[in-house]
């Protein structure tokens, strides 16, 4: 499997863990604003790939990476503070932390990689 391949599956499976959060986070524990941008940055980030594999150039891909980087992050923070004030269990913090931290790691490679071979 492809390094475009292993991201694009990642954030599916993430984007579908962050509905079913969201769902979980607006019917069981009452909570819409927070959950709501964490759902919005953690779909985006799949969606940003996808552009990016259909990128013009690869200047292109690169921009559309850091942009489903910089969602990455804002749904990083998102998971740090739904945790903080208890709307999240330390478990299902911990499994999608990883998750996005995994997804993270990677298109930090992919943009560096990218950028390298540019020049």
């Amino acid at each position: 499997m492809t390094q475009d391949n292993l991201l694009t599956e990642k954030s599916i499976e993430f984007a579908i863990r962050m509905t079913n959060c969201y769902k979980y986070l607006t019917e069981e524990k009452n909570e819409y604003i927070m959950s709501k941008q964490m759902f919005r940055s953690g779909t985006s980030i799949g969606a940003n790939i996808h552009e990016g594999i259909q990128a013009q150039s690869k200047a292109d891909f690169v921009s559309k990476l850091s942009i489903a980087l910089k969602e990455a992050s804002e749904t990083s923070y998102w998971l740090v503070v739904l945790n903080r004030a208890d709307f999240l269990d330390e478990k299902l913090y911990l499994s999608l932390k990883a998750d996005v931290d995994e997804i993270i790691r990677i298109l930090v490679a992919s943009i560096k990689t990218t950028k390298k071979n540019m020049v």
